[in-house]
């Protein structure tokens, strides 16, 4: 069997843009979902009692919440970058051009936040 060829992946304003986009859209799709969640749990209590097992979905969904409020600041700073360079008038857009800090939380706050999917 032969390797498969590695694909190259060409950056260019109207890719990153459209990837920021579906980012985004995911994010908008995952904060409402747990959301929904909340407020059916949140229903769902009758008794105090009710807390303890309920309580822990509920911080569960808050944190997603939060972590989908904390990504979009991050995409938010990541198309500030890009606005900036593309107002600038630079033709040929690169990815090294843009904040190294910015790429890499975005990268690392991405990282653990699936590392921790996988822990729950």
């Amino acid at each position: 069997m032969s390797k498969p060829k590695k694909k190259q992946i060409n950056f260019t304003k109207d890719s990153i843009l459209t990837l920021m986009q579906e980012i985004y859209n995911e994010l908008v799709e995952q904060r409402s979902t747990a959301i929904r969640i909340q407020n059916k749990m949140v229903s769902m209590m009758k008794e105090p009692e009710d807390m303890t097992l309920i309580g822990p979905v509920i911080e569960k969904q808050q944190k997603i919440i939060n972590d989908c409020v904390e990504k979009k600041l991050q995409l938010s700073k990541l198309q500030s970058s890009i606005w900036e360079k593309q107002s600038s008038k630079e033709e040929d857009f690169d990815i090294a051009n843009m904040d190294e800090d910015v790429l890499k939380t975005l990268l690392d706050k991405d990282i653990n936040s699936s590392n921790e999917k996988f822990e729950l």
